[in-house]
């Protein structure tokens, strides 16, 4: 809007006008003074702007909404509410107000309040009469819209209140809805599960449909490497509820309260005879140990959303964008220690994690899944304010060796960093892969295939150490020189080779010494042939044949790691023109 205003006005008097006009008429103001093409001052409307006061005023309807809107806030049955401290868990809106009512996060909107309201409602025509416990608000499931420290994000949240969380035509609709609108919003997804299942007595119309209970899977496999999808589980996940878990890409579990099996106790007892309490069939020692389908493990639910907080910062809100950056941090120790911290002797054990805490920047090291295949250690971290993936063999844990849940957990998490634009550390120390017809039994070729592959065909920037020990096909699946990293470069305790010096001996010589009749003499032979062997393998071998590009000093790891992973930050890899393996 253009305003004309006598010769005689001051630019403070300009200024004056085209601010009350743009707050009273809501538009942009430009003031002109006198016959002047160009303006003294502008303005536009401030953001705090009250709206225009006139006489009317909210009126019955909206009254009347607001009640019902009251109304199904207050959830399921009260008796159901009431239960919920002693099962140590929060009602679903005093929980949504944990994760979304605070300093950078905000509910934003949410859908489908109002589902399932003519089922349920007392002052529904289609409702003859009230009855307490068949209240359906929302149809058992929240969806909606939020940030979340600072991120925007899809959320769902099961009702506990609401016949035990379970499934049914319109809370699916609503899932499903979510879903599709993540998949065109390129936003991450929030799971907030505690659901019994699919409702069995009301199946129809959603269990075996097209856009039915089974379509969640398919979203969820679209969604799937595209936008980050994170589960909380907040109580016994049932059959079909238990698979979103499984299905997302990192799954949180809460101590004494969560579970996922694809049975209930009591239908196991039918099916096989077998009485177990629902902890023992799938909580989270089950799942963190022994099947690995539980990524973290959360002490209370305000713990389960700091892990969800933290974990977060590594990751972008989708594919193809590169995860967000943090300022840069010196490491919780120094890394003049690293040299000492690695045994001489290649048999000794020492904690890779105390290694990784002298690379990585101070309070960066969040681990997944450290309890499942502690053989290797699976970690995000940041290395100056870069978020990096870790895979590391951990010598505490049966020296090293890859055991067979050990090289799962380190494809999966491979794949997820290349998914997420995450750059891949490998730092190797493991005499190759187990043998023995127990881990025969347990599947170690299949799931060293899958190790191997996920490195292979990984092509975000990798960078490998060669810590100590690189002995077998242990350094194929640790990012060996053969498997295109940008970076090979060793410790001075580094040694790679087919096997450990031992072990090289006693196939190779043993005949021969065992020839040898004088104790001594074979004794001082075999030590010979040791030295000779691990000359072979030795680090600087390999330097010399440019098998590895650079043997660096120990108290220099971590300056080389941020110079290395800084140069090939925008590295451009491609993979051949199919349409997917098909190891996975």
């Amino acid at each position: 809007m253009k305003v004309r205003i006598g010769d005689g006005a001051s630019d403070d008097e300009a200024n004056a006008i085209a601010r009350a006009l743009a707050t009273h008429l809501r538009t942009d103001v430009s003031v002109h003074v006198g016959d002047g093409d160009d303006p003294v001052a502008e303005a536009t409307t401030p953001a705090d702007a009250y709206p225009i006061e006139d006489d009317l005023e909210p009126g019955e309807r909206e009254a009347a909404l607001r009640a019902e809107i009251e109304d199904i806030l207050g959830g399921g049955p009260e008796k159901y509410k009431e239960r919920l401290p002693d099962q140590g868990k929060l009602f679903v809106r005093d929980r949504l107000d944990l994760w979304f009512d605070d300093e950078d996060c905000e509910l934003k909107f949410e859908d489908g309040k109002f589902a399932a309201f003519d089922e349920w409602h007392p002052e529904s025509p289609e409702v003859e009469e009230e009855d307490p416990g068949n209240r359906l608000p929302g149809d058992g499931l929240l969806t909606g819209a939020a940030e979340f420290e600072g991120r925007d994000l899809h959320f769902m949240a099961n009702d506990f209140t609401v016949k035990a969380g379970s499934m049914a035509r319109l809370g699916v609709e609503k899932f499903l809805r979510m879903q599709q609108r993540a998949l065109k919003s390129g936003k991450p997804v929030l799971y907030l599960m505690d659901s019994s299942g699919g409702r069995i007595d009301q199946q129809t119309g959603f269990f075996a449909n097209r856009e039915g209970i089974g379509k969640y899977y398919y979203n969820h496999s679209m969604l799937s490497g595209y936008v980050p999808q994170i589960c909380v589980l907040y109580g016994p996940c049932i059959a079909g509820a238990a698979y979103t878990p499984i299905f997302a890409d990192f799954t949180v579990m809460v101590e004494e309260m969560s579970a996922m099996a694809i049975a209930s106790p009591r239908m196991v007892k039918m099916v096989t005879g077998e009485e177990i309490s629902m902890q023992d069939l799938g909580g989270p020692e089950v799942h963190a140990k022994h099947s690995g389908s539980a990524d973290l493990v959360a002490r209370d639910e305000e713990h389960a959303r700091e892990l969800v907080s933290d974990l977060l910062t590594y990751l972008p809100d989708k594919a193809g964008e590169k995860p967000p950056r943090s300022e840069p941090m010196p490491p919780k120790y120094d890394p003049q220690g690293i040299d000492e911290l690695i045994p001489e002797a290649p048999n000794r054990a020492y904690d890779v994690v105390e290694l990784i805490e002298r690379i990585a920047d101070a309070n960066s090291v969040f681990e997944l899944k450290s309890d499942y295949g502690p053989e290797i250690v699976t970690a995000f971290v940041r290395i100056d304010g870069r978020p990096v993936g870790v895979v590391a063999n951990q010598p505490t844990e049966r020296s090293g060796a890859i055991f067979p849940d050990a090289a799962e957990k380190a494809a999966e998490f491979i794949w997820t960093c290349d998914a997420y634009e995450i750059p891949l550390l490998y730092l190797c120390d493991t005499p190759g892969f187990m043998a023995g017809s127990q881990v025969e039994k347990d599947a170690i070729l299949e799931k060293g295939k899958k190790f191997i592959y996920a490195t292979s065909s990984a092509t975000v920037p990798k960078q490998t150490v060669v810590v100590r020990k690189a002995y077998g096909a242990g350094i194929y699946a640790m990012g060996g020189p053969a498997y295109d990293p940008e970076s090979v470069i060793g410790l001075p305790s580094g040694e790679i080779g087919i096997m450990g010096p031992e072990a090289a001996i006693n196939a190779v010589y043993r005949n021969k010494l065992d020839a040898i009749e004088d104790p001594e003499e074979r004794a001082e032979r075999t030590e010979e042939l040791r030295e000779e062997y691990r000359r072979d393998i030795d680090i600087h071998r390999m330097a010399s044949e440019v098998v590895v590009d650079e043997i660096v000093p120990p108290s220099e790891l971590r300056r080389e790691l941020v110079n290395r992973f800084e140069f090939y930050a925008d590295v451009q890899k491609d993979l051949p023109d199919k349409k997917h393996g098909t190891v996975l």
